[in-house]
């Protein structure tokens, strides 16, 4: 089955959290656009300060020509810097407001001024995990990045769904989704969704236990 996008609409703020490399950014982007449908205004915030490479901001064009509002700030090396209408955006219901975290504890600093807004009933905080990153398939590894993310950001534990996320990218196939589920499904649990390659989406969707996010590729690797 695939992810029920109304009830995933609910929410009106989304946090995305995770090692870099994970897919953060490609489920912001992802999530951005296929929220716009419901009619409310859909802004994104690159709060990412940990990587100079394969950011929201990079695709902010393509985002702003899509109908999102893409917000970022620009920053001298990685200094941690922050967008001004981060907690403005939190505090309108009527709207909303996607933050694609910095991977790691450093990163996530970034918003610990925002915990008392995001520990509100309104907001999702998902937790990605891509079992075929390095370490990322060891599970004391996992807790030992969540703990010091969750020390950093100031967020309730008990808000966080998992969100597993294998692929190895533009290759990726049915048979790496399912055998990367298999090894999430032996780390983790309450697992919201799964993140799947758009191409084969649909037949694993019909396989997999758990609701199937379609992921169309925006970032170009090279």
């Amino acid at each position: 089955m695939f992810v029920q996008m109304d009830r995933l609409a609910q929410a009106s703020s989304f946090v995305l959290l995770g090692e870099a490399g994970c897919g953060k950014t490609e489920l912001a982007v992802n999530l951005a656009v296929r929220l716009l449908p419901f009619g409310r205004p859909v802004h994104l915030f690159d709060l990412d300060m940990t990587k100079p490479l394969f950011r929201t901001r990079e695709l902010a064009e393509t985002l702003v020509r899509s109908g999102v509002h893409v917000h970022f700030e620009n920053q001298y090396a990685d200094a941690p810097t922050t967008g001004g209408w981060v907690r403005s955006s939190l505090r309108d219901t009527d709207r909303f407001t996607i933050l694609d975290v910095g991977g790691d504890h450093i990163g996530a600093r970034a918003i610990g001024a925002y915990a008392p807004l995001l520990n509100r009933e309104n907001t999702a905080i998902f937790y990605l995990v891509n079992p075929f990153r390095p370490w990322s398939d060891n599970v004391d590894h996992a807790a030992g990045v969540l703990s010091q993310i969750l020390a950093a950001s100031h967020l309730q534990a008990e808000k966080i769904r998992f969100v597993g996320n294998p692929n190895f990218g533009a290759g990726t196939t049915l048979k790496d989704v399912l055998d990367g589920c298999s090894l999430l499904n032996d780390m983790l649990e309450r697992i919201a969704f799964v993140c799947v390659e758009e191409s084969v989406s649909a037949q694993a969707s019909e396989i997999l236990p758990l609701p199937v996010f379609p992921i169309k590729r925006q970032i170009e690797y090279p």
